[in-house]
């Protein structure tokens, strides 16, 4: 997966898997139109990050995460683009997916066709937040014929452009680092 998250100095691309049986994120972040100094590894699940800082990070990051040079914090749930992507990227594996004979009630529509990486899809917008007025269309999902995801946009408060989640439908296991937590 690669997600893309703007930011007001320029932004960041995040390259990676996400492993959504155990819950856990685990990338390679390269700042875009800034400085280096996000650059690294990280790794996140629904409640914490871990930032590994590297000078000159790999593209893919390596199968086994380093042992040592982790730094953790929280995960907030708002106020920054970057964790409100990390957090939509972990809920894209909800189990209990939404009622599609309800959707259209709550505002999801279909907005067009498009191509994305050689396959045709279909663009449509997600359905309104529960309890937020005037919402629908701020996540728009691209879908195959078979049901498979390929890419989300959404919008977030703290940016005026949304997060961009392109998808790779292969599972990839991720081993988490020393001090992680995995599952709900």
């Amino acid at each position: 997966m690669t997600i893309t998250v703007p930011t007001t100095s320029g932004g960041l691309v995040i390259t990676g898997s996400v492993d959504y049986r155990a819950h856990l994120g685990y990338a390679v972040v390269r700042g875009i139109g800034r400085d280096a100094s996000s650059d690294g590894l990280i790794q996140w699940n629904t409640s914490a990050v871990f930032v590994h800082p590297m000078a000159d990070p790999p593209t893919r990051p390596p199968d086994t995460p380093p042992a040592t040079g982790w730094h953790s914090r929280p995960l907030t749930s708002s106020g920054s683009a970057l964790d409100s992507a990390l957090l939509i990227t972990l809920g894209l594996g909800n189990d209990r997916p939404d009622n599609a004979e309800l959707l259209p009630q709550n505002g999801a529509t279909w907005l067009r066709g498009e191509q994305v990486r050689g396959h045709q899809v279909d663009v449509m917008a997600g359905p309104a937040a529960r309890g937020k007025a005037d919402t629908a269309g701020n996540v728009r999902y691209w879908v195959d014929a078979d049901s498979t995801l390929h890419r989300v946009e959404a919008d977030v408060a703290s940016e005026p452009r949304p997060v961009a989640i392109d998808l790779d439908p292969r599972y990839v296991p991720v081993q988490p680092v020393p001090g992680m937590a995995t599952g709900r």
